[in-house]
């Protein structure tokens, strides 16, 4: 097709404000899906991204419509990922797009995410069309939300399409817009092949499925491809566009999005984000923005039953197959024996490889509390990072440990500003600025150690502002700080899966929430049980889990003192040599324990 006949697009929004419902409104509305196919949030394939109504990972389609003008346009949408865990593909499906449909809820107006999406997309010279959605909605607000585009876009008020994605109200609108004002894609077909890779998975039967944005050049089926990120060459089983199914074609031109099955065997070896050449005539240099995602949260993963350890590996090796963000290596554990050192983009993704591993591979696991990564300098001048407290070295060698800082924006209504203040200082964070997008909200910006951020943050941010509030992070650096390693002793012995690397300051209160939340949830035994905290080489908190005792009395009646003595004695010595054998089984819930230790 003539290329001022297409126009690439993606959709944008915070969670929840309709971006996969008008997907589905437009794929219906241009005849794509048959009202017999169709489903709710059809691009969405996972039934988490169902469940949790955010989408997860990118999906691409090629739509075809027929304007007011008379003529057929080819309009291809790429569906991007909803959350800042996933900001770095949100970025790639970007660069292969020409324009953004800014979608923005009627009833909550503008939030974090919904900035921060739009800053990526004006990074990328993208054309804007805000749309407001669920106008059909009775706490809907139109007016004053368009205002707020109007002051933050430019855009006249009047100009913005004012739709409801589920009632299929003014779709024709957005499509129209999309028509009119996304600019038709500019490249040359004439110089050597570009292609964008913007997402990936993998098919069992087709090897690695790369989505492709053909920047330049022009591609066909019996080309043999190379890869410029780590100059493999694969020779493609088939290519093709996405309807939204895969249909096979001959060739892709330059403007067109569609997908290269390589055959390859592993995500990994095709990145988001390389570039995708011919090896014959390859182009002199790659497309800019290429980056290796780096994991930020980290945590441990461990069979409950030894002997799924097997399981648990080809369950994680399957998953790196469509994610390859995710990494793992093995880890042993004096507690939990066997087990993966896993890295995450963030802890919305740590959560969704924990239930993909329960429900997909049916596995019963336990995770420990996430830490982040920390850099730490020796007193010899070597540098090593850690991400797990146990690979802590001794205090004694130790010059200083830096953590990472995130910058984090924060949306809320103005009536909620001290209560975010209060939450902010307690979670040591420092204020940076505020400013008010329109009158009766607020935007605060801080910086915040991600160790703090990464535990119960937004959930209690959630919960003081009655669910307002929005909030968007992203990497600022490491920052030198006071920290220590908390052990935990159950019985007298070390639980490495318990230890956590915390603010000095905070060393003594931690260690005594933990100790008091962990005698409440090991459960007695037959024997004293000693729970304790120590930082710094001292016991900085104690406490003892009550033994089960049977009423050794209960046949006595009445009688001589020394009988009961007796019994009793000899009660007392059985249960001290039940502590020297005893072994302490410690719930799930005592390494989740750790998480939860902000006071009420």
């Amino acid at each position: 097709m003539n290329t001022d006949h297409i126009r690439n697009f993606c959709i944008i929004a915070h969670i929840d404000h309709g971006k996969s419902t008008l997907a589905d409104r437009l794929l219906q509305i241009t005849g794509t899906i048959s009202d017999r196919d169709m489903v709710e949030q059809v691009l969405d394939t996972m039934d988490l991204e169902r469940e949790k109504g955010v989408t997860i990972k990118a999906s691409a389609v090629r739509m075809s419509y027929t304007a007011k003008d008379g003529g057929t346009y080819e309009l291809n949408l790429i569906d991007t990922p909803g959350h800042v865990d996933f900001n770095y593909e949100v970025s790639r499906a970007l660069e292969a797009c020409e324009g953004a449909i800014l979608v923005v809820d009627a009833t909550q107006g503008i939030e974090a995410q919904t900035l921060a999406n739009l800053y990526l997309a004006l990074e990328s010279d993208l054309e804007i069309i805000p749309v407001i959605n669920k106008i059909d909605l009775p706490s809907a607000m139109p007016d004053e939300v368009a205002e707020a585009l109007e002051s933050l876009l430019g855009i006249p008020a009047e100009d913005i399409p004012r739709i409801s994605a589920k009632e299929g109200i003014h779709i024709n609108q957005v499509l129209e817009a999309i028509v009119n004002r996304v600019p038709p894609p500019k490249g040359n077909e004439n110089v050597p092949l570009r292609a964008l890779i913007f997402d990936s998975h993998y098919d069992p039967y087709k090897g690695v499925v790369a989505y492709i944005r053909v920047v330049e050049g022009h591609l066909r089926n019996t080309d043999s491809l190379r890869l410029m990120a780590n100059n493999t060459d694969v020779r493609p089983v088939e290519i093709g566009y996405f309807a939204p199914g895969m249909r096979p074609v001959d060739e892709l031109d330059s403007g067109d999005v569609g997908y290269i099955a390589t055959g390859l065997k592993t995500v990994s070896e095709c990145r988001v984000g390389d570039t995708i050449t011919l090896t014959a005539s390859p182009a002199a240099e790659p497309l800019p923005g290429y980056l290796h995602p780096k994991p930020m949260v980290f945590a441990g993963i461990y069979p409950v039953e030894g002997e799924d350890y097997s399981n648990l590996k080809d369950a994680l090796e399957k998953l790196q197959l469509n994610d390859a963000s995710l990494t793992f290596e093995p880890e042993k554990s004096q507690a939990l024996n066997f087990g993966f050192r896993c890295g995450f983009l963030g802890l919305f993704h740590m959560e969704i490889i924990q239930e993909r591993l329960e429900r997909e591979y049916d596995l019963d696991i336990v995770v420990t509390a996430p830490s982040v990564e920390y850099q730490v300098i020796l007193l010899d001048g070597t540098q090593m990072v850690v991400d797990s407290p146990v690979q802590l070295p001794d205090e004694s060698t130790i010059a200083e440990i830096r953590e990472p800082w995130m910058g984090l924006d924060i949306f809320s209504p103005t009536e909620f500003f001290g209560t975010i203040m209060d939450l902010a200082n307690k979670r040591r964070a420092e204020f940076r600025a505020q400013d008010h997008p329109s009158p009766n909200r607020v935007h605060l910006s801080f910086e915040i150690p991600l160790s703090e951020l990464i535990v119960d943050f937004f959930d209690d941010l959630k919960s003081r502002t009655r669910g307002y509030a929005s909030m968007d992070y992203h990497f600022e650096g490491y920052r030198a700080g006071n920290l220590v390693k908390v052990e935990v002793l159950v019985g007298g012995e070390v639980v490495d899966a318990l230890a956590a690397i915390v603010h000095k300051e905070d060393a003594y209160h931690k260690g005594q929430r933990l100790v008091t939340k962990l005698k409440e949830i090991i459960p007695r035994q037959l024997f004293d049980v000693a729970v304790q905290a120590s930082a710094d080489g001292r016991i900085i908190s104690r406490a003892n889990v009550k033994a089960l005792r049977k009423d050794v009395l209960a046949k006595c009646y009445g009688g001589d003192i020394s009988r009961k003595k007796k019994l009793l004695e000899k009660q007392k010595k059985g249960k001290r040599r039940m502590k020297m054998v005893g072994n302490v089984e410690i719930p799930q819930e005592a390494f989740m324990a750790v998480l939860r230790l902000e006071e009420e």
